[in-house]
């Protein structure tokens, strides 16, 4: 449940900003399954290399909203926010979905002071303030160093993460994802807030939702609410509404036979002309051609896993 404005400000308990002890260690593992507390919009000082090992869903990375699959590989830079958020066709629990480790800008900056043949990594990491999703990874590899960062400790975990950090800068297809630049921010109140929106629409896209619904739960003005949520998340309220939306809808076409009439609703459109003109402004194809296409490419990946 989203706290309103009558709730006291401190009542907010998934604040947008996450802060990390480095006092013992230099990087930092950790692996969890979906559902989970963990999954929601948030940034922190530190880098994020993330691995998602199940399921499938979307993507929020800045202002990008995409697709994930088990095997996709993002790495994230500070003050980035970030989520992944399973398809809600995906009804069962899984116990571990996402793997990742977090390493603060300080150590990348010593070490390319220490080794200067380092310094090639810092396209990679320039980069990653944007967002990238090496795509082709080898998905087996990256599960397996992982394990070897999770499995070790003191300097052979070091070890097996800088042999991660060389394979990802060697793989030629980093594609960026976020295009509005973030910074460290300046109100971390009105993050919160906003993250708390974002986070439920996420949850509750089927939901009815207008501008002043989410100024309320934000305790904003519907004016001050659209300009902080553009400059917050990169999208207008009801352009990010869509897509989402829309995000979801491709997911119950290719993993439901449910009629497209019926998607529409579940997904949160009031009427069928109306989803069917903003899913192809955002897919350039109808709904009916995209469940098509979905499951010819799902069944040359699972041809091709076996």
């Amino acid at each position: 449940m989203v706290a309103t404005c009558s709730d006291n400000a401190m009542s907010i308990i998934t604040p947008e900003i996450e802060y990390v002890d480095r006092s013992t260690e230099s990087i930092r593992y950790l692996q969890h399954g979906w559902p989970s507390d963990l999954c929601r919009w948030h940034s922190h000082r530190e880098y994020e290399l993330h691995l998602l090992v199940a399921t499938r869903g979307k993507a929020f990375v800045g202002d990008y909203i995409g697709d994930f699959e088990a095997g996709s590989l993002f790495l994230t830079g500070p003050y980035l926010p970030h989520n992944w958020v399973t398809d809600a066709v995906f009804s069962r629990n899984v116990s571990i979905r996402d793997m990742l480790v977090q390493f603060d800008e300080e150590s990348v900056t010593s070490l390319s002071a220490a080794f200067p043949e380092f310094e090639e990594m810092k396209p990679m990491f320039d980069l990653a303030g944007s967002g990238i999703e090496f795509e082709g990874f080898d998905p087996v590899l990256a599960r397996r160093r992982m394990e070897d960062i999770r499995d070790n400790t003191g300097p052979a975990r070091i070890l097996a993460f800088l042999g991660l950090l060389a394979d990802i800068n060697a793989h030629a297809n980093k594609r960026q994802l976020s295009v509005v630049a973030v910074t460290q921010p300046e109100d971390s109140s009105k993050h919160i807030r906003i993250a708390q929106v974002v986070d439920h629409i996420t949850k509750h896209f089927a939901e009815d939702m207008s501008l002043e619904i989410a100024a309320d739960l934000a305790c904003m003005s519907p004016t001050a609410f659209s300009r902080n949520f553009q400059k917050i998340t990169g999208n207008r309220f009801l352009e990010f509404l869509n897509r989402v939306r829309v995000g979801q809808a491709c997911s119950m076409l290719y993993a439901t036979d449910q009629p497209v009439s019926v998607i529409c609703y579940e997904a949160g459109f009031q009427n069928l002309a109306n989803f069917n003109r903003h899913f192809m402004k955002m897919k350039n194809m109808t709904p009916t051609a995209y469940r098509a296409l979905a499951r010819v490419e799902l069944a040359k990946k699972e041809a091709a896993s076996r």
